[in-house]
Formats: C-alpha cells, structure tokens, sequence
C-alpha cells in the first residue's frame, strides 16, 4: 500500500490527464463523432464483503462489489476516474455526484469550443450508453423505436464508446488483482484501483503489448461475475435532444452524399 500511494501521489496526476485536444477530437471525428472528447461508462471490480455496510456492496448475483466510473479517450486511456462506489450504486447515480459532472457543467474540464450542427450550437460533448442522463455536454443512444437515421447514428455512438470497453478489458487483462476479490481495507481498495489505472495508461502510452490471450481470460472471468444490465433513464433535457437530432440529420445527410 505505501507503493500504491506513492504511485498516486506522484503519477496519477501526471498520467490520468486530458491529453492534447486537437488529436483526441480529430481521433473521435475520424470515427464519426464531431467535437467529441472522450466516452464514459462504469464496470464492476468484485472485492470480498465488507466490514460494514455491506448490503450497499452486494449485487443481485451475490457477489460483492465496488464501480470504476472512467473517462476514456480515443486512444482507450483514461482521462478522469472515479473509483469506489458501491456496487448498489447505478451509473445514473454516480455521474450527477462526482468532481467530473460539476466541471463539466462549470465549463471548466473542457475548454469553450462549440461548432454548429445544421443550424444548433453544440459544445464538446462525451459519449454515454442508456444508462447515463441526455445532455448538452453528453450524448447517448435514442431508445425506443428506431428508423434507418436513428439506428445509423446509434451505430456511430457505439462505435466511439467501444474505446472505453476496450480500454477497461485491458485494464484487467493486465491487472488481473481486479478480479481476485481485492483481500483489502474498503478504503484501500480505491487506491489500488487507481494504481492499475494510472499503470494502464502508462503501458498504452509506450506501446506495451497487449497478448490478445489476455482477453480470453477477461471474458471468462466477465463471465463468472456479471456487470450490471444497462437501464434507460428517460426526461432528456430540450437543447441536448436538439443537438442530438441536428447530429442525426447530419449524419443521415452524409449518407446520401
């Protein structure tokens, strides 16, 4: 634990960073997505029970847990973290309640860059699954019945947010303690939860072989302790669905070019 929090006292800050805007915006748009900065979700870390309170920790498979919530760029390495909930705790929640949502909504993560979609102004935006709130600054799939323009653009979004779902499969396919029901402290836990994080952009950032064997194990083990089914949160605000359908006809008219 001294080594852990020397590494997060001294690397963390260092290492989980914003990253140079013009490439990671570059990066998404040549995915598909315009003035998009990174794409967020949350995975399950199993840990033993806790000491206390640890009906907050248990799922509905039995098992006990805590959530890394992360921020992931283009590239799939970590931009914000937020690690340590308990795994009753659904990413609806854990978003609106963490240091990343009130800067969003400050203004003060991202720089103002705003670029006009068809006739809507639209500010640097991330990319959540159904479970997340529709916003200004956060775009999600439609849900519900899909024409052709919908399901085109959905497929874009999911396309950018496989950065993140790749970035966390090889956050534990290096790290494989996180699946070893951490034998910790509850408030150590976090610690070395972001000791793997920061570990895991050092590695991508030098280029660090990833054996695709690796992920076999993952799969397995994804297996053995389930994540959380997504659910749809409803009530989106009216200038996020403006932006998100101004996306839509853009996309759908490209498709016709």
């Amino acid at each position: 634990m001294q080594v852990c929090r020397a590494i997060n006292r001294i690397l963390l800050r260092r290492t989980v960073t914003l990253g140079n805007v013009h490439d990671i915006l570059a990066g998404f748009a040549q995915m598909g997505f315009p003035n998009c900065r990174g794409a967020i979700d949350g995975t399950h870390i199993p840990i033993l029970a806790p000491a206390h309170l640890a009906s907050e920790y248990v799922n509905r498979k039995g098992y006990f847990l805590m959530v890394l919530q992360a921020l992931v760029y283009h590239r799939g390495c970590f931009i914000d973290i937020n690690a340590g909930w308990p795994g009753k705790v659904h990413n609806a929640h854990i978003f609106p309640n963490t240091a990343l949502f009130r800067k969003l909504q400050a203004g003060t993560f991202f720089p103002d860059q705003k670029i006009t979609v068809g006739e809507v102004e639209m500010p640097i935006v991330i990319l959540g699954d159904p479970t997340y709130p529709l916003m200004p600054l956060l775009m999600k799939p439609y849900i519900g019945s899909l024409d052709s323009s919908k399901q085109r653009f959905n497929n874009r979004l999911s396309w950018c947010r496989m950065t993140v779902e790749c970035a966390f499969g090889h956050l534990k396919g290096r790290w494989r303690s996180l699946y070893g029901k951490l034998d910790l402290a509850d408030n150590s836990i976090p610690t070395v939860i972001s000791v793997c994080c920061t570990l895991h952009n050092i590695c991508e950032g030098k280029g660090e072989r990833f054996t695709q064997a690796w992920n076999s194990e993952v799969q397995h083990l994804e297996a053995e302790f389930e994540q959380s089914e997504s659910r749809a949160i409803r009530g989106a605000q009216r200038r996020a669905v403006r932006i998100r359908d101004a996306l839509r006809e853009q996309s759908e008219a490209e498709s016709h070019q």
